[in-house]
C-alpha cells in the first residue's frame, strides 16, 4: 500500500535503486523497468524478488554503478543509522548516480514527533527532523519537492490491524494521528 502511494513518483520506465533494502519490501513491490537493491548485510539476498538485481555493499560507496544511471533512489529508515560523514558520502554518491532531475525518496523517523522512542533503537546515530533533513538535501544539491512531516507511524509493530484498506485510508487522511515518520522527496539539480 505504501508503494501504491509512492508509485506516482516512480515512472514505470524508471531504473530504481533501493538503498539499505533489508527485507526488500519497497523494491519488490514498486513497479519499475529496472530494479536494484543494495544492502550491507549479505542475508538480504534471500528476500529479493527474481526481477531485482542485488548488490552487497555500503550506501556510501556506489562505485559499482555508473554516473547518472538511476531515475529513482529510495532510502527507508537508513540515514539515521549512519555517521555524519557516511550521510554526506551517501548523499554525494546518490547525486552522482541519479540522472538529472532524478528523485531521492526518503522515509525515516522524524525526531520532532518521535523523540521519546527515537533512541530505543540503539543503532540510531543521527537525529533528523523534516526541517533539518530538507535543509540537508538542499545543501547536498537536491531540490526538495515534497515534505510530509507526518507520514507513517514509527512502526507497524503493534496490536492494531494492518489491513491494506486501513493503511490506504490512513494515507488519505489530512491529519495522520500517531505519524512519527516523515517522507521527503528531492530532485537532483
Amino acid at each position: 500500500v505504501i508503494c501504491e502511494y509512492l508509485q506516482p513518483f516512480v515512472p514505470p520506465e524508471a531504473c530504481v535503486l533501493d538503498l539499505g533494502a533489508g527485507y526488500c519490501s519497497f523494491i519488490n513491490h514498486i513497479w519499475a523497468a529496472k530494479k536494484h537493491a543494495l544492502d550491507i548485510f549479505p542475508g538480504f539476498l534471500q528476500f529479493a524478488a527474481p526481477d531485482v538485481h542485488t548488490h552487497v555493499g555500503g550506501c556510501d560507496d556506489l562505485s559499482m554503478f555508473p554516473a547518472q544511471y538511476f531515475d529513482i533512489v529510495f532510502a527507508s529508515n537508513l540515514l539515521e543509522h549512519l555517521t555524519r560523514q557516511a550521510v554526506a558520502d551517501t548523499l554525494s554518491e546518490v547525486r552522482r548516480v541519479l540522472k538529472p532531475a532524478g528523485r531521492l525518496i526518503v522515509i525515516q523517523p522524524n525526531f520532532r514527533y518521535a523523540y521519546r522512542e527515537y533512541f530505543d533503537d540503539y543503532t540510531h546515530l543521527q537525529v533528523f527532523t523534516h526541517v533539518a533533513l530538507a535543509d540537508l538535501l538542499t545543501s547536498s544539491g537536491f531540490d526538495v519537492e515534497r515534505v510530509e512531516a507526518r507520514f507513517l507511524p514509527i512502526s507497524f509493530k503493534s496490536r492494531l490491524p494492518k489491513w491494506a484498506w486501513l493503511v490506504r485510508l490512513y494515507l488519505r487522511l489530512p491529519v495522520r494521528p500517531f505519524a512519527k515518520q516523515m517522507l521527503i522527496i528531492g530532485r537532483a539539480m
